[in-house]
């Protein structure tokens, strides 16, 4: 049984020496509408304080800052968190037992293919953590690949050491959620695979 704890290490220094190549890759359009149908859903409901967790290199926490929201970027590399700093975000090194943010201080939590990163054992201790530094009603974005419920480090990964990653079924990662969240959407983009969750923590 795998924990948190025990893989961080590898995932820093995997990501800390991915950052340079992951900053020079070009988004692809499904994630691009992905990140906008939030924005949309924010807009909505004058969402204005946003906290992206791991944030990579920043380029959706630019997005967003540059879409007129007020924009805090966690990542749990300091080679990412640089990146993020350098785009003008304000960012800082932190990982999702370990927000460090006052309780119920965002509008909104945007995760986009990070929480597959935390095994299931410390799942529900990650989502809970989003939960307490967002406001009641407040929206929160969740997308990961989907798998078959398996778990383990990624055989020949492009980077070093190879990562840990959680492959949830549809069924799992709904049923992790809606202990803490209502559903607002939950669909797959069928051609890469990705389960898109938006969430609300309830009023």
């Amino acid at each position: 049984m795998t924990r948190y704890n025990e893989v961080l290490d590898s995932l820093r220094m995997a990501y800390d020496g991915g950052a340079a190549d992951r900053d020079r890759s070009e988004k692809p359009e499904w994630k691009r509408q992905e990140r906008e149908t939030f924005l949309e859903r924010l807009r909505a409901e004058d969402c204005q304080r946003l906290l992206e967790v791991g944030a990579g290199t920043g380029q959706d926490s630019a997005f967003f800052l540059q879409e007129g929201l007020d924009v805090l970027a966690t990542d749990l590399s300091p080679v990412m968190v640089a990146h993020c700093r350098a785009k003008g975000v304000d960012a800082r090194v932190a990982d999702f037992l370990n927000l460090d943010v006052p309780p119920a201080s965002f509008d909104a939590v945007y995760a986009f293919n990070c929480l597959l990163h935390v095994p299931n054992t410390d799942l529900s201790a990650a989502l809970e953590a989003i939960l307490t530094v967002m406001k009641p009603g407040g929206l929160f974005f969740l997308g990961v690949y989907r798998g078959r419920g398996h778990e383990g480090p990624l055989e020949r990964d492009d980077h070093v050491p190879w990562r840990f990653f959680s492959w949830r079924t549809d069924e799992q990662i709904q049923r992790f959620t809606s202990r803490y969240f209502e559903t607002v959407d939950f669909h797959v983009v069928e051609s890469a695979n990705f389960q898109s969750l938006t969430l609300r923590r309830p009023r």
